[in-house]
């Protein structure tokens, strides 16, 4: 069966969040955009979908949305096709406004950085030689 991944994010400022992942040269969705969100497509199978804190509240119960700046709540992974689209997706969202919260990671068989974006979420993205050394 295939199955498709949604991941929802709160965000203070709907606009703000569509330019940033735009200039991150990441398309957007149109069958789920609109008004009250902004979708994302990270991969074929798997879309971000952006929501304003009251729409994406519904979602979440009755449990309050968190602040991503005060806290961890999650840490987003996204693998790429070689170490020149992990630096040009990293190097893309400093320039959108993010911020590196630590040094490139090197392991040989792994190469890693991250950003934190203008709301306070962490995404690592990496490039895994295949298969992995055992």
């Amino acid at each position: 069966m295939d199955r498709s991944v949604f991941i929802n994010l709160p965000t203070r400022d709907l606009e703000s969040s569509r330019a940033f992942y735009a200039r991150l040269g990441l398309e957007s969705d149109p069958l789920f955009s609109g008004e009250n969100s902004a979708c994302v497509i990270l991969s074929e199978a798997t879309r971000l979908m952006i929501l304003p804190e009251e729409q994406f509240q519904r979602f979440s119960s009755t449990k309050p949305v968190g602040d991503p700046a005060s806290g961890v709540q999650a840490v987003i992974a996204i693998s790429m096709e070689s170490r020149n689209e992990v630096d040009r997706l990293i190097d893309a969202a400093l320039e959108a406004g993010a911020t590196e919260p630590r040094e490139p990671q090197d392991h040989g068989f792994m190469y890693g950085r991250a950003f934190e974006d203008p709301e306070g979420r962490i995404w690592e993205v990496f490039h895994m030689a295949s298969p992995p050394p055992q």
